[in-house]
This record gives structure tokens, sequence and C-alpha cells, in this order.
């Protein structure tokens, strides 16, 4: 008796509201439209999995570049100071030309160029530390110095690089000042 009252009820409602529409119709429908919003979700998630396979896959190949690339620099950097310790002679130039320095790269450079007194081989988070910012911005910082011609060698130790200025340019920075860069001016 109350099963038969529940599908009177449902049987007015669904003529008032849907006018006419049987909800089993309706129901079905619904239950089609929901498969295919279902079924085009399946789709979604499928190729967003294949792209992560794929995003995955690159960054692999990438770190195993990067992983080459420093052995390869610290190999090169073996070469070379074999080849200083075995009284070789390697040509390095005089003559400079480097590009006007930022504000923050004239930071970077006076932290290395300080630093190297203290220290000898300086680190990106050496720089980062003295400034106060990030070793990945410190990083992106000497890039943009030694793009813009100033000599900074880095050395690989156990894939870390450690940084110094080339000697000959370090000296021509002290009699000449290069770079035009007053110690005071940035509390040094």
């Amino acid at each position: 008796m109350l099963g038969k009252k529940r599908l009177g009820v449902i049987n007015i409602f669904g003529k008032f509201f849907l006018r006419g529409i049987s909800l089993s119709n309706v129901g079905r429908t619904i239950k089609q439209e929901l498969a295919k919003i279902r079924h085009d979700l399946e789709e979604h998630l499928q190729t967003i999995n294949e792209n992560t396979n794929e995003i995955v896959a690159n960054y692999e190949y990438i770190c195993e570049i990067e992983a080459k690339l420093d052995r390869l620099s610290a190999r090169i950097d073996e070469i070379q100071m074999f080849l200083e310790s075995n009284g070789a002679a390697l040509t390095r130039r005089s003559n400079f030309e480097v590009k006007k320095l930022s504000r923050m790269e004239q930071q970077v450079f006076l932290v290395i160029y300080t630093l190297e007194e203290e220290k000898g081989s300086i680190t990106y988070d050496d720089i980062a530390e003295k400034l106060g910012i990030s070793g990945h911005l410190a990083a992106s910082y000497v890039t943009s110095i030694i793009e813009k011609g100033v000599p900074i060698i880095k050395c690989y130790l156990n894939s870390k690089p450690f940084l110094k200025l080339d000697p000959v340019f370090k000296t021509l920075q002290t009699k000449e000042n290069i770079l035009q860069l007053s110690l005071e001016e940035f509390g040094f």
C-alpha cells in the first residue's frame, strides 16, 4: 500500500514538473547522459596518463643528459688541471669584452670576488647565503654574468659546481676595475 502511494506521489510530481514526460524516460535519458560524461572523462583520464608518461620519459632523458654533461665537465676540468700541473701553458685571453652588469649581477660578482679571497672556490649556496636569495637564483645570475663575458671558471666535484674567477681577469679587475665597481657602494 505504501509503495503505491509513493509511486502515485512520484507520478503526480512528475506530471506537474515534467508536464507529461515519463519519469522512466527522464531516468533513462539522465543515465545515458551520465554514461556519455563518464566515457568522456575516461578518455580525458587516458590522455592525461599518456601525457604524464611522456613527460616522465622526457624528464628522465633530461636527467641523463645533465648527468652526462656534469661528467663531461668534470672530465674536462681534470684534463685542464692535469695539463696545468704538467706545465702545459693554456692560452688565456687578456682582452676581456664584458657587457654592463645589472645591479644584482654586480652584487653576485662582488660576492664571488670577495668570497674567493676567503674560501677559494665557492658554490651557488655560498652566494645565495651571502645575498639572501635561493641557490637556483644565484645560479641563474652566475649564468647571466658568464653570458655577459665575465670569465667564471666552474669546476665540478661530485657533480657540484665550484666557482672561481679567471685569475687573469681577476688581476685586471683589481688593477683596472673593468666592471667599474665600488666595494664600498655595496658594503663590502
